[in-house]
């Protein structure tokens, strides 16, 4: 216990505060080329997400024999409520030429020919896009080919869905949700921060240690996919979210504790030794539980799930040692006065001890196994519906706004079968038994009569 203790207070001393700060900021400095490149190392592909052993994977990987690199289709639906005119389909046609003749970034240069639906209603323009893994390749394709083609004009409408077009939807909705979510958290603690301690700058200490953290966190993400840990756009945006949830929790518990301390002791030192010492140990445990949860997901079948294990417990590490280290030494250094106005002077109340926490530890602390028993219970009733947890969202209901792929997705479902935007490939070895594997799939409830 002596030794977690000297290692939770090292940042309290005199001269270590400066020494802690330096530390960091070298760290940072030699991570800085390797967090500013993390997105380069981020692993989107369709392989990527699922297991090796997966059969979808495999016949992925088969596929290569066929073309070197994964296609992505970008699929366009041209439908018109009364039946297509020739107009129409010429316009169809022309759109082609004009795509390939683009040469965008990713876009296979091969036309592939337009598939009119049975009713005559609408007809589909299949765009294969093989970005090689690179998103923003994918996004910048989708996104001209909607400058192109996409909207509504005399009845006729065009839209650009597909599985490039919900990747391209999905990465923009996650993208601006990462910054919302950033900013609701910086907004939600700052006021907290105001509201609690009633100063205007002692909430930017915090904030600037979570984003040691957090920089932190990018140079070690970088390494870790650089080293054979699969981490896509999405796990890399919950990696952000983690380290700024738990790192501002960490930095709260820990910056009331040393106000109160100010109150006890007239060395700000003394004070902050004293409150590592008494909110350290609650910060490691809950820091160390969180990781630990994360590590389980190694065990997750899904690649992208389980390179978040190792990249989220990490980054809650990378939260923890900021907290007890880097935030540390800049309270130290800027001193009571970064309470101002409400300067916590020493000698005066400790007014949290009267407060309705001060009251709920007192009811807590004659009996606390009581107290832990009777929560583990009721957050084990309350868990119960966790075993029988079902979503039932599929890819159309996975956003909460109307986006381009879903509008795409419900113009070709009135005309062509659901799964049209998406079909399943079978590899066929010998290729002998095609025929028959054709007249197997043809057979199959569910499976559309285009089979082929």
């Amino acid at each position: 216990m002596a030794r977690i203790q000297a290692l939770l207070t090292i940042s309290a001393g005199r001269r270590a505060k400066w020494v802690v700060l330096g530390l960091w900021v070298a760290a940072l400095a030699l991570l800085a080329p390797l967090a500013a490149d993390f997105e380069s190392v981020q692993q989107n592909e369709q392989s990527s997400f699922l297991p090796s052993k997966a059969e979808s994977t495999q016949v992925l990987a088969l596929e290569r024999r066929f073309r070197q690199e994964e296609v992505t289709p970008a699929i366009i639906v041209y439908r018109r409520e009364r039946g297509l005119t020739a107009a129409d389909r010429a316009r169809a046609t022309a759109d082609q030429r004009e795509i390939l003749a683009q040469r965008l970034e990713g876009v296979v240069p091969q036309p592939i020919p337009l598939q009119p639906s049975p009713d005559g209603k609408a007809l589909l323009l299949v765009v294969p896009i093989a970005p090689g893994g690179d998103v923003e390749a994918l996004n910048e394709a989708v996104a001209t080919i909607r400058d192109r083609v996409s909207g509504e004009e005399g009845g006729l409408q065009v839209r650009v869905t597909g599985p490039a077009g919900f990747l391209a939807d999905a990465v923009e909705v996650f993208g601006s949700l990462d910054v919302r979510l950033l900013l609701s958290t910086v907004a939600v603690v700052t006021i907290l921060l105001l509201f609690t301690y009633r100063s205007p700058f002692l909430w930017m200490i915090p904030l600037a240690a979570v984003a040691f953290a957090e920089f932190a966190s990018r140079g070690v993400g970088y390494l870790l996919a650089d080293n054979g840990v699969t981490i896509n756009g999405q796990s890399a945006g919950l990696l952000t979210v983690l380290v700024f949830g738990a790192g501002m929790d960490y930095a709260l518990l820990l910056t009331a504790r040393y106000r109160e301390e100010l109150r006890r002791h007239e060395d700000k030192h003394v004070a902050m030794r004293q409150a590592l010492v008494s909110a350290g140990p609650a910060i490691l445990a809950s820091a160390g539980t969180v990781a630990v949860a994360l590590l389980c997901l190694l065990v997750a079948e899904l690649n992208s799930n389980r390179g978040l294990g190792p990249a989220g417990a990490i980054g809650i590490g990378l939260a923890l040692l900021a907290m007890v280290t880097a935030l540390p030494a800049l309270l130290l250094i800027f001193g009571r006065r970064a309470f101002w106005p409400y300067v916590p002077r020493y000698g005066t109340e400790v007014r949290e001890a009267s407060g309705i926490f001060g009251r709920a530890g007192r009811l807590i602390a004659p009996r606390p196994r009581v107290v832990w028993v009777g929560t583990v219970a009721l957050l084990g009733v309350m868990s119960l519906g966790l075993l029988r947890t079902d979503t039932g969202l599929n890819s159309l209901e996975g956003f909460r706004s109307s986006v381009e792929s879903v509008e795409g997705q419900n113009l070709l479902a009135q005309s062509f079968p659901g799964g049209a935007s998406a079909p399943t490939s079978v590899i066929v070895q010998p290729a002998a038994r095609a025929e028959e594997a054709l007249a197997a799939a043809r057979s199959t409830p569910n499976v559309g009569g285009s089979a082929r």
